[in-house]
């Protein structure tokens, strides 16, 4: 299979550079794009395949379309713009996105895929630089079974659970309840480490001594060192979670969900920023509570 299908790649950026590199690596014929020209000629040095010079020229002869940009309007971009991959998708190609999104960029682009007559998926992701890199992210999708069934192989390059959610914007629904269930366990963390200082106790033992019971996290093993050592220059960054976050709360408004604890983050990440934290790690929230 993975000598059968072409692959078009667009958006190399922490992300995307990597999980190209795992397709490339798993032997499908992969052409890549990205705004900055310098980059695709880099992976493509690393890595072999093509590179094209605009969305729809990488897409053109490829059975699946993969993109991991910025935002909403940079997706409208690549998708539809000038020179917009769907332009030049042949048709019951899939279009497979990564980017984290609003669910309403994705029904927008998906009802748009359906008139073509292509495959839209959405299909963001949790893991981080990290999990790009070691090919361990999880991916959760919304669109059309069948479309699903042709992309999860490729897709299953660099991630280590995929997992069908529902109809299209089930995927960016799902991220969502990802990123509110971090800000909440990233500030109870912050707290605890802050305590724990003021209280006069060693925040290493301490944590060490409870991340063996209830209240362990995955934010917990991998920050809490880098935490009380105040070291902020590595992870997923807090413009990116003020992004989420803001794509959280405007979807919460719709539905009518009640998020007064992601809302209150939300707020304490801008005051991370007003530190100039706009690039620091999100355990970076312990920042704020020692000013």
């Amino acid at each position: 299979m993975a000598q059968q299908q072409k692959i078009a790649f667009l958006g190399l950026g922490v992300m995307g550079y990597p999980m190209a590199g795992h397709l490339a690596t798993a032997g499908y014929d992969v052409c890549v794009y990205n705004r900055t020209t310098a980059k695709a000629d880099a992976w493509v040095e690393q890595h072999g395949g093509r590179l094209a010079g605009t969305p729809a020229a990488a897409a053109q002869g490829a059975d699946l379309v993969f993109a991991c940009v910025g935002n909403d309007e940079d997706l409208r971009q690549v998708c539809v713009g000038a020179q917009g991959a769907f332009s030049g998708m042949s048709s019951g190609a899939v279009f497979v996105d990564h980017t984290t999104a609003s669910a309403l960029v994705a029904r927008e682009l998906y009802a748009v895929a359906q008139v073509q007559g292509l495959g839209f998926l959405d299909a963001p992701v949790s893991g981080g630089q990290a999990g790009a890199e070691n090919g361990a992210l999880t991916v959760m999708v919304g669109g059309d079974q069948a479309d699903y069934d042709r992309a999860e192989a490729a897709i299953n390059c660099f991630s280590r659970a995929v997992r069908l959610m529902g109809d299209s914007g089930a995927g960016q629904l799902t991220k969502m309840v990802n990123q509110i269930c971090i800000a909440g366990l990233v500030q109870g963390l912050s707290e605890g480490i802050h305590f724990a200082k003021r209280a006069g106790l060693d925040p290493e033992a301490v944590i060490e001594v409870i991340s063996k019971g209830a209240a362990q996290s995955w934010q917990m093993e991998n920050r809490y060192k880098t935490m009380i050592e105040d070291q902020f220059d590595f992870g997923f960054a807090v413009d990116w979670m003020r992004k989420d976050l803001g794509i959280v709360l405007d979807a919460a408004r719709d539905n009518g969900a009640q998020l007064p604890v992601t809302a209150l983050v939300d707020q304490f990440y801008a005051d991370v920023q007003q530190l100039g934290g706009g690039r620091w790690d999100t355990s970076s929230l312990l920042k704020r509570l020692k000013h």
